[in-house]
This record gives structure tokens, C-alpha cells and sequence, in this order.
């Protein structure tokens, strides 16, 4: 056990772990717009039981605090200016804009931080994770505005892209990897001359 880390209830509670808890019941906190004591203690209890379950990444890696501010502050600027796109489409006199759902397919990697993306990209006004593929691999979205499906897409992959380097995780964490959730890719047919 690293010096970073301690027994907690026959667990190991690591520093990751920790930071994972926090920013959940913070992001518990910003989803109900209140911090309340009501709001924290069944923030902490989401957390804990998401963990322990085996969602949020909870599988072992570092903290990479550049990336890691990246992406908050990335979660923070999209706050401010999705508020103003929102608020523009809602005050606009004759101008509703088209909403819908699209699918958008993420990498291998970007699965080991599914709660994290669902949390930052629900936040967000406008956007919102209605769905997703079992094994994660398709996040379906409900959009205010369609017509933003191209960026959207790309803003998620940049997001999948800073949860991935802020929070990476080693082989051997508790996300299955290829080899053993996906089928292995079909050999070619032996051609006999």
C-alpha cells in the first residue's frame, strides 16, 4: 500500500479516490444549484456507492493536475457561454431551435471516466447524456440546438481527451479492456495457392 493511500472499511482508499468523491458531490452540488448539507451528505453518499460499485473510475492511475485544470476550466467556460446560448435561444421572439438526440461513438479509453463525462457534459446547459450503449462506447445526447451536432461531438472527444490525460488509468484497473469485453478481431480467411 502506497503512502498515499489507507484502509478504509477493508478498502483502499487512495488520494484519486478522494479527489473522485469531491468533485462528484461538488458537481452533485452544482446539478441541484445549492450547497446544503442535504445536498453534500446525499452528494457523498452517490459518490461513495458509484465507487463502490465500480463506476467513476475508480481503477488505479495518477492525478495529472495540468490536465486536470484544463478540463475544469473547459466544464467552467462552457457553463458561462451554453448559460448565453440558452438564454438566447429562449428570449429570441419566433426563433426555436431545433432540438433532437444524436449518438456520439467514444474511444476505449474514454470509457474509464463515463461518470465524469456524464457529470460535465450535463452540467452544461443545452446538453444533456439521456443514454448510452452498455459498454459505453455511445453516449446519446439530447441537444437544444441539433444543428451544433459537429461541434458537440468534437467538444465531447476534447473532453474525453483531458478526462483521459487528467485521470489515467493503469492496465489492470477495474474497466475490462478490449481483450477481455470485446471480441478479438476475426483472422484473415488462409488462402490456399
Amino acid at each position: 500500500m502506497s503512502p498515499a493511500s489507507k484502509l478504509v472499511f477493508g478498502r483502499v482508499v487512495t488520494v484519486r479516490r478522494g479527489v473522485t468523491v469531491v468533485a462528484l458531490v461538488a458537481a452533485w452540488c452544482a446539478l441541484w444549484q445549492s450547497v446544503s448539507v442535504a445536498n453534500v451528505l446525499s452528494g457523498f453518499a452517490i459518490a461513495t456507492v458509484s465507487i463502490a460499485l465500480g463506476m467513476g473510475g475508480g481503477g488505479r492511475g495518477g492525478i495529472r493536475l495540468r490536465p486536470l485544470a484544463r478540463f475544469l476550466w473547459l466544464v467552467v467556460v462552457d457553463l458561462v457561454v451554453s448559460t448565453g446560448a440558452v438564454a438566447r435561444a429562449v428570449l429570441t421572439v419566433g426563433s426555436r431551435p431545433d432540438e433532437g438526440v444524436v449518438a456520439v461513438p467514444i474511444s476505449m479509453a474514454s470509457r474509464d471516466h463515463l461518470l465524469l463525462l456524464y457529470v460535465a457534459i450535463t452540467v452544461t446547459p443545452g446538453t444533456a447524456v439521456v443514454a448510452a450503449e452498455a459498454d459505453g462506447s455511445v453516449l446519446y445526447l439530447h441537444l437544444l440546438d441539433v444543428e451544433r451536432r459537429d461541434a458537440t461531438e468534437r467538444h465531447v472527444h476534447l473532453l474525453c481527451r483531458l478526462a483521459h490525460e487528467a485521470l489515467p488509468v493503469e492496465l489492470g484497473s477495474a474497466t475490462p479492456r478490449p481483450s477481455q469485453s470485446e471480441p478479438a478481431p476475426a483472422s484473415p480467411p488462409e488462402v490456399n495457392p
